[in-house]
């Protein structure tokens, strides 16, 4: 494990981050943590290893889980038809059923493909630093605009990662339990967990206790992003935690403490991506040369990338995270870090 200290540097070295930190546990105990690069540019204090940062899209991970404790209450179908329990929510309703929503094959657009929602030049990205990140979106309003756009594919054809998913597994949450899919994941796997540094936010900006910050790059030089509405990702992206949380959660999932069996084999039923990892419902099987079959997730949200990933049965876990900047492609730089972080 001395070379993980050394890997993390790389990557900050590389200039794709600012910070990162990395954490490997065995059958529930540590055997490794570490944090390279500073924690804000301006005070260049150091990164606390076991500090929060927004989970971007390991949030689905979470919310795949609820989804499938519903399924195994009964209260849920997975081949049951999205019209079933969101009746005129999706054209073709009827044609798209519950699991092709939660492994990314039900075709629909991605909102996150819109420059209005995540823009990509410099006058939309000055303009979300000044008004776009404090503003409140509505999951059903995403969808509906989702919606009005040609899907890729007719359902099932495909796989195309699309947030809108999401968006309506949360809908279903909701729709099915009368409450929110943040409160499900609160009472359903937050509390039971212990998970103290794990919260699913609505709409507030604050990212607190220990963390880094994460910034955004603009041709004037670099801004604070870290201050954010999560709501335009909500049950597709707006989750925080820690390293150690998820390191938890991971095992009690795979480990067979949040899902039936039956549930947990769904999950790992996979489809082709055609971008070298397999995708089930809500989680990702990484096959690494001399590591064996690895199943987590990554997350990406404006400023901030991290993984979570483990072993088949629960045993292992390695989680990684960094605050993005610059032009550097983070999978390529933080490949190498978490190959060692893995395999050893």
């Amino acid at each position: 494990m001395q070379g993980l200290q050394g890997e993390l540097q790389a990557v900050v070295d590389s200039g794709a981050v600012t910070w990162d930190l990395a954490r490997v546990v065995a059958d529930g105990r540590t055997v490794w943590k570490g944090a390279a690069g500073v924690s804000d540019l301006s005070g260049r204090r150091p990164v606390d290893p076991d500090g929060r940062f927004r989970i971007g899209s390991i949030t689905k991970t979470f919310t795949a889980t609820v989804v499938l404790q519903l399924v195994g209450e009964g209260r849920i179908r997975l081949d049951a038809p999205v019209e079933t329990y969101l009746p005129g929510v999706v054209p073709n309703g009827a044609g798209i059923s519950v699991r092709q929503l939660l492994n990314h094959t039900s075709g629909l657009f991605n909102y996150n493909d819109l420059p209005e929602y995540v823009p990509v030049d410099q006058a939309g990205l000055a303009e979300w630093v000044r008004v776009g990140r404090w503003r409140t979106f509505s999951a059903p309003a995403i969808v509906a605009d989702a919606t009005s756009h040609a899907p890729y594919f007719a359902p099932g054809r495909d796989f195309h990662y699309s947030n809108t998913n999401y968006l309506l597994a949360g809908m279903l949450i909701e729709r099915t339990t009368g409450r929110s899919w943040n409160e499900e994941v609160e009472r359903r796997i937050i509390r039971p967990l212990g998970l103290r540094d794990t919260s699913m936010p609505t709409t507030s900006p604050l990212l607190t206790g220990p963390h880094a910050h994460q910034y955004l790059v603009l041709a004037s030089g670099p801004v604070d992003a870290t201050l954010m509405n999560p709501s335009l990702a909500g049950a597709a992206g707006a989750g925080i935690s820690t390293a150690a949380d998820l390191a938890r959660f991971q095992s009690a999932l795979l480990g067979g403490g949040l899902l039936r069996p039956a549930e947990l084999a769904e999950m790992k039923r996979t489809v082709d991506t055609h971008f070298g990892v397999a995708y089930g419902l809500g989680l990702m099987r990484f096959d690494v040369v001399g590591c064996g079959e690895l199943w987590g997730h990554l997350g990406g949200i404006r400023g901030n990338v991290s993984y979570f990933f483990g072993d088949p049965a629960g045993r292992r876990q390695v989680v990684t995270a960094g605050g993005l900047y610059g032009q550097v492609d983070s999978s390529e730089v933080f490949t190498d870090l978490n190959r060692a972080a893995a395999c050893g």
